[in-house]
C-alpha cells in the first residue's frame, strides 16, 4: 500500500528541512533568541515595576517585542531569501525539474520547509520562557505554571506575521533570482514600517489600526502597560478581538496571494547565466562547493562531489596566488604573501551576503537611541553621543567578530581545499594573520561608520560643539583595543576547538557566563577585558582612573599577543 505522505511535495520539503539543518543560520538564531529569552525574563521590568513573568499580558508584550524590536523580520531574511536561488545556483535545476515534481509542488515544499525552519528557530523563544518558569528570584513574581498561553499567542502573533513577510521574501527572492535584493528589501524594513506606522496608521481610528497593522504592534494595551497597576496587569486575559482576527485572516489571505502570484510568475529557465562574484561563501552557503579559476578568480558551485558543477575553464589551481605560492623567504617574501593572502580573506569576507543585512542592522541600533531620543549632555553631547554608541556597539562586536572568525576558519574546510593552500610554501602566520586581519579590519570599519553616522546624528540635531578629540578618546581608548582582543580571542578558540558550532557554543556560553557575572556586581579589572560598566567619559580626560584604563588596555593587548602565540602553537599545519 503506498504511503499517502510519500508525494513530491513531500519529499521537497524534506529535503529543505534537512538542507537548512546543515546551515549555521538556524543554530546561531536559535541561539540569539535563547540568549534574549534570558535577558528578557532576568533583566525585564517585570521585577522592578511587580509585573508577573508568566502573566498573559507579559508573555504577549515578549512576543510583540520579539516579533518586532529582535530584528526578526530581518533575519526572516536568511532563512526565506533565496532556498531557490541555492537550487538554480547549485545547477541542480535541470535534475529537480526532471522528476514528476508540479511547478506548485515544488514552489510551496520550499516555501513551507523553509517557514518550517523559521518557525523552529522562532520557538526557541517562548519556549525558553516557558521553562524559566520554573527559575526565579527572590524578587520576581511568578504564577501557576502556564503552558498553552505561550504555544496560542505566538502562533497568533508572531507565526502569522511572519508568514506573510516571508512570503513577500520569498517570492521577490524566487522571482528576481538575486539574493542582493533580498537582503536589501530587508534592510529596509524597519524605515518602511516606521514611515507606514506614522503616515498611514496614525492618523487612522484605533479599529482600523489594529486591522491594518500586520505586526499587531498596536493590539497591546496602551502606554505598553505603563499606564496600569501591577494589579490589573497579571489579571488581565488577552483576547483576541474581531478586528485582531480579521487582521490575522488577512494576512493569511496576503500570503496566499504572493504564493499565487509566484506560482504565475515563476519559469524554470534561469533568468541569468552569470554568477554573481564572491557570493557563495556565507553563512547560508557553508555546504556547497566553490569552484575558483585562479586567473580570472571566477567560481562556479556545485554539490559536494562536484557531480554538479556547471561546465567553466579547467581549473588547475584553487584559490592559490602566485605570491603566496612563491618559495623564496626572507621577510619582504613573507610579508608579501601575508598582504597577498589578507586581500583574498578581505574580499572572501566582503563578498558574505549576510553583511548586507547584519552592518545596516548594526549601525541602525547602534544609533537608534542617539538619533531618535533625546541625549543629555554627559558632560558634553559629543561625550553622551559617543558613549551611547560605544556601549551598544560591544556586544554587536562580539557577535561579528566571533562568527566571521569562525566562517573564516572553518571555509576552507568546508571548500576541501585546506591540503591544498597548506601545501603552498608559507608560514603558518601568513594563513592566520591574515583571517584576523580581515575580520579586525571589517570590525574597524563599523566603528568608523557608526562614528561618522553618530556625528552626523548629531549635527543634524544641532547639539554642538562637535568635539572630534572626545570621539577620539572613546573610540580610540575603548572600542579599538577591544575589538583586537577579540578578534585575537575568538581566532585562538577556532584554532583550539576545529569546529565552528562548538566554537560558537563555547563563545557564547563563556560571553553569557561574564555577563551575568558582570550584573551581579563581578565585574573586577582582570576578567573584565571589555571595561563593561567600568568606564565613563570623565575617566578618560585624566586622573588615577585613566591610569587604569590604560594599564587595562596594555593589559588585554598582551592578551591579545598570547592569544596569537597559542593559536599558532596550536595550529595544526606543520611546516
Amino acid at each position: 500500500m503506498r504511503n499517502p505522505f510519500h508525494t513530491p511535495f513531500v519529499d521537497v520539503f524534506q529535503n529543505e528541512v534537512l538542507l537548512n539543518s546543515r546551515r549555521v543560520a538556524p543554530y546561531a538564531l536559535m541561539i540569539l533568541f535563547i540568549a534574549n529569552a534570558m535577558l528578557w525574563w532576568a533583566r525585564g521590568p517585570a521585577v522592578k515595576l511587580g509585573w508577573a513573568t508568566n502573566s498573559e499580558y507579559y508573555i504577549v508584550r515578549n512576543l510583540l517585542g520579539f516579533s518586532f524590536l529582535l530584528g526578526l523580520p530581518i533575519f526572516n531574511a536568511v532563512i526565506m531569501g533565496d532556498p531557490v536561488i541555492r537550487d538554480f545556483r547549485a545547477g541542480v535545476d535541470p535534475l529537480i525539474f526532471s522528476k514528476p515534481v508540479s511547478r506548485a509542488q515544488y514552489l510551496l515544499g520550499k516555501y513551507f520547509g523553509s517557514f518550517f525552519v523559521l518557525v523552529c528557530c522562532q520557538a526557541a523563544f517562548p519556549l525558553t520562557l516557558l521553562v524559566l518558569q520554573a527559575f526565579r528570584t527572590s524578587q520576581m513574581l511568578v504564577q501557576p505554571v502556564r503552558v498553552f498561553p505561550y504555544f496560542k499567542h505566538f502562533f497568533f502573533f508572531v507565526v502569522i506575521s511572519h508568514l506573510v513577510l516571508a512570503a513577500i521574501y520569498f517570492t521577490v527572492g524566487t522571482l528576481t533570482r538575486n539574493s542582493k535584493i533580498i537582503y536589501g528589501l530587508a534592510a529596509c524594513f524597519y524605515p518602511l514600517f516606521i514611515t507606514y506606522g506614522h503616515f498611514v496608521l496614525r492618523p487612522l481610528p484605533f479599529r482600523w489600526q489594529v486591522m491594518l497593522d500586520p505586526m499587531l504592534l498596536g493590539a497591546s494595551l496602551r502606554g505598553n502597560g505603563f499606564l496600569h497597576s501591577a494589579e490589573f496587569l497579571n489579571q488581565y486575559v488577552v483576547r483576541y478581538t474581531a478586528d485582531m482576527i480579521a487582521n490575522r485572516v488577512v494576512m493569511i489571505l496576503v500570503t496566499a496571494l504572493c504564493l499565487a502570484i509566484l506560482y504565475a510568475r515563476f519559469t524554470i529557465a534561469e533568468r541569468t547565466r552569470i554568477v554573481e562574484k564572491f557570493s557563495v561563501l556565507s553563512l547560508s552557503t557553508a555546504g556547497e562547493r566553490v569552484y575558483y579559476d585562479a586567473d580570472s578568480f571566477q567560481e562556479t558551485r556545485g554539490d559536494r562531489n562536484g557531480l554538479l558543477a556547471r561546465p567553466k575553464k579547467e581549473i588547475t589551481r584553487i584559490l592559490s596566488l602566485p605570491e603566496v605560492a612563491q618559495a623564496n623567504e626572507g621577510m619582504r617574501a613573507n610579508l608579501n604573501k601575508l598582504i597577498a593572502a589578507l586581500g583574498v580573506e578581505f574580499r572572501l569576507l566582503l563578498s558574505e551576503r549576510s553583511l548586507i543585512v547584519v552592518i545596516p542592522l548594526v549601525v541602525l541600533i547602534s544609533t537608534l537611541e542617539v538619533a531618535f531620543w533625546n541625549v543629555t549632555p554627559d558632560p558634553s553631547y559629543a561625550a553622551a553621543y559617543g558613549g551611547n554608541t560605544a556601549r551598544s556597539l560591544l556586544i554587536f562586536m562580539l557577535g561579528i567578530t566571533v562568527f566571521y572568525t569562525g566562517e573564516a576558519m572553518q571555509r576552507d574546510r568546508d571548500l576541501r581545499i585546506e591540503p591544498l593552500l597548506w601545501s603552498q610554501a608559507g608560514r603558518n602566520y601568513v594563513f592566520l594573520l591574515s583571517k584576523l586581519l580581515a575580520t579586525l579590519l571589517l570590525t574597524l570599519a563599523l566603528i568608523l561608520l557608526v562614528a561618522l553616522i553618530t556625528i552626523t546624528v548629531q549635527v543634524l540635531k544641532q547639539h554642538g560643539p562637535i568635539d572630534l578629540a572626545t570621539y577620539l578618546r572613546i573610540y580610540g581608548l575603548i572600542l579599538t583595543p577591544n575589538a583586537i582582543f577579540l578578534a585575537a580571542a575568538a581566532l585562538a578558540l577556532g584554532v583550539l576547538l576545529r569546529e565552528r558550532y562548538i566554537t560558537y557554543a563555547v563563545a557564547i556560553g563563556m560571553c553569557a557566563g561574564l555577563f551575568y557575572l558582570y550584573s551581579q556586581g563581578h565585574n573586577g579589572w582582570l576578567y573584565n577585558p571589555m571595561l563593561f560598566q567600568l568606564w565613563s567619559y570623565p575617566d578618560l580626560l585624566g586622573g588615577r582612573n585613566l591610569s587604569l584604563i590604560l594599564w587595562h588596555r596594555i593589559y588585554i593587548l598582551a592578551l591579545a599577543c598570547l592569544f596569537l602565540l597559542l593559536a599558532h602553537h596550536w595550529y595544526p599545519r606543520k611546516r
